[in-house]
């Protein structure tokens, strides 16, 4: 979250980036909030210099054995004043902090400036676009007739937007968690964690789920617990509440995880096939680094996010989000967008974004120099590395062929006990 001391001392700046990111917020709130606690604090500071003013005169008279009924009554209602003043006082802090929470990151200066998903930028494009000689099918269509992706019985055993994987579906699935793990620590040097997929509200609220998104989260009934809808909630929670050194930087980590969605703002979108799911397998980066280099870190992560897509020689482009796109606690983001032929479009399969201090603040994660003098807090970067589903969705795609077949990359065929491709039964 943001800082309330430079909430207060660049009140303007916060509102114009607001207004960039389309967010309207009730600053009238704020300031009658700021005001009364202002007049509160000042109030209380009249009061105690009164109170330890009372006290030594109670002293000096004790002393001389004069009577201190009067001001001995008088301290005892300073002391209820007071009392009541300072939980007033808790009431508008408490008030303020919800604010917090609500208020996204500011997006960073580099960030195009755009209403929506429509105005983000492209940056660069990589790989070639397949021809074919036939009409290229939907990965879902490819799925059924290679009888891997069955929706009948998922929606039997449970509902929509979710799917059973039968055979080489689910080779392929686990095939792709062990490729790009194997990458990203043997090549890209993250360490790998196995987290819980069960999170507590701490870590929801540290990481900017809470308050904002809790409608798109699954919680556990009459448990306060939630499934996690991103490896990146658990991750950063390992550090909450503690002190980093600065030459710890960068903390690199990788995690498998299955992720947990409710979707309750993308109604009628991606209803077919496995794009949009409630469950889906991703496996997702987590960087924790230095505030004074953090938006280098960020070109260099999303540069691991790519080696995938390119030994699986799969055509993508990276696009910059505009300010009106920017997820909650992104400062800035890159999204990696994979071309899908049967549905003739290029889509989100990876988005890696700069944070800031943002969720490193909510998490109470402190950073110290080699001297232990306080730097505030790291920046804390998180990009899909990447999201399985969607990467089986690409290879379906852009492999196919006109008998049904589809290829497998060959990056990705020993771990598939060297299969070359997938035929209809």
């Amino acid at each position: 979250m943001l800082d309330l001391k430079f909430v207060r001392k660049n009140f303007e700046l916060i509102k114009d980036a607001l207004a960039k990111r389309n967010m309207h917020f009730n600053w009238d709130e704020f300031l009658n909030l700021d005001q009364k606690r202002r007049s509160i604090i000042q109030k209380v500071e009249q009061l105690k210099e009164e109170r330890n003013k009372s006290s030594q005169l109670v002293a000096q008279k004790k002393k001389h054995k004069e009577n201190t009924n009067e001001i001995v009554q008088k301290l005892s209602e300073l002391s209820k004043e007071i009392k009541q003043l300072d939980s007033e006082l808790k009431k508008i802090e408490d008030a303020f902090q919800k604010i917090l929470l609500t208020i996204p990151n500011l997006p960073d200066a580099s960030v195009p400036v755009g209403q929506d998903e429509n105005d983000n930028q492209v940056v660069r494009t990589w790989g070639h676009i397949p021809e074919f000689s036939f009409p290229p099918k939907a990965h879902w269509e490819i799925g059924q007739i290679l009888q891997g992706l069955d929706f009948t019985r998922a929606a039997k055993l449970t509902g929509s937007r979710f799917v059973v994987m039968w055979n080489w579906a689910a080779r392929l699935e686990r095939a792709l968690i062990n490729f790009m793990l194997d990458i990203h620590t043997q090549e890209h040097d993250y360490i790998e964690v196995l987290p819980p997929f069960i999170v507590n509200e701490d870590s929801m609220l540290a990481t900017g789920q809470l308050p904002k998104f809790k409608e798109d989260l699954f919680k556990l009934e009459n448990l306060p617990y939630y499934l996690i809808p991103t490896a990146e909630v658990p991750i950063i929670n390992l550090h909450r509440e503690e002190t980093l050194q600065s030459e710890q930087l960068p903390l690199n980590y990788v995690a498998y995880t299955p992720c947990f969605r409710s979707e309750a703002g993308s109604y009628g979108k991606d209803t077919k096939g496995i794009i949009r799911q409630h469950q889906f397998d991703k496996v997702e980066l987590i960087r924790f680094v230095h505030p004074d280099n953090s938006y280098q870190e960020l070109e260099i992560l999303v540069k691991h996010a790519e080696k995938i897509l390119q030994r699986l020689n799969l055509p993508y482009r990276v696009v910059s989000l505009c300010t009106g796109d920017l997820g909650f606690s992104a400062a800035k983001t890159y999204d990696l967008e994979v071309w899908l032929p049967g549905q003739n479009k290029y889509r989100e399969i990876s988005s890696c974004s700069n944070c800031e201090d943002f969720q490193a603040r909510r998490a109470g994660i402190r950073l110290k120099d080699k001297n232990n003098k306080r730097l505030k807090h790291p920046h804390i970067l998180n990009g899909s590395g990447l999201a399985i589903g969607r990467t089986m969705v690409a290879i379906l795609e852009n492999y196919q062929q006109e008998d049904g077949s589809v290829i497998i990359p060959e990056a990705l065929r020993p771990y598939l006990n060297n299969i070359k491709e997938i035929k209809p039964k």
